[in-house]
């Protein structure tokens, strides 16, 4: 997978898409509404069981309880957690449909630096083009398709800002 000015190349198709509203960065910070860049890893799937089937063997369903911290003075900071979790956090289980599907990736994690950032997703889009909190963003048929054919390890090679 690479991104491009004009969206995410993967296996032959090139598939429109939102980043951070602050565009690509190569210094991410906790907040800054950037994406990320480098050559990123995908670590997992997650998918809403209530809303979708399964779209691979490997995907793992979002429960009520499911969160991701994104508190960096948590030591769960950019990992998932459960509730109950005081610490600051986003629910995966969201009642809009943006992360019904979720591919993480590797930024900043398994050994998460704190106030390096959290939670470099691939999700669905609020709307084409809408600029993200630093994830990447896709039309729900899109993220489908990319889901089915990405495996962990999938390679996302976000070029620097030049």
């Amino acid at each position: 997978m690479v991104l491009t000015p004009q969206g995410l190349r993967f296996r032959g198709h090139l598939f429109p898409c939102s980043i951070g509203k602050s565009r690509v960065t190569a210094a991410k910070r906790e907040g800054d509404g950037a994406t990320p860049a480098g050559v990123h890893r995908i670590t997992g799937l997650w998918f809403r069981p209530d809303r979708l089937a399964r779209p691979t063997p490997w995907a793992r369903a979002i429960g009520p309880g499911d969160l991701w911290c994104d508190d960096p003075a948590h030591p769960a900071y950019n990992h998932h957690a459960r509730t109950p979790l005081a610490a600051s956090h986003e629910r995966l289980r969201r009642p809009d449909p943006l992360y019904d599907l979720i591919i993480t990736t590797d930024w900043n994690w398994p050994r998460a630096v704190p106030g390096r950032g959290s939670a470099i997703f691939l999700h669905q889009w609020r709307r084409p083009r809408f600029g993200t909190e630093g994830c990447i963003a896709f039309a729900r048929p899109h993220l489908l398709w990319i889901a089915r054919r990405a495996r962990p390890g999938t390679r996302l090679i976000v070029p620097a800002p030049t």
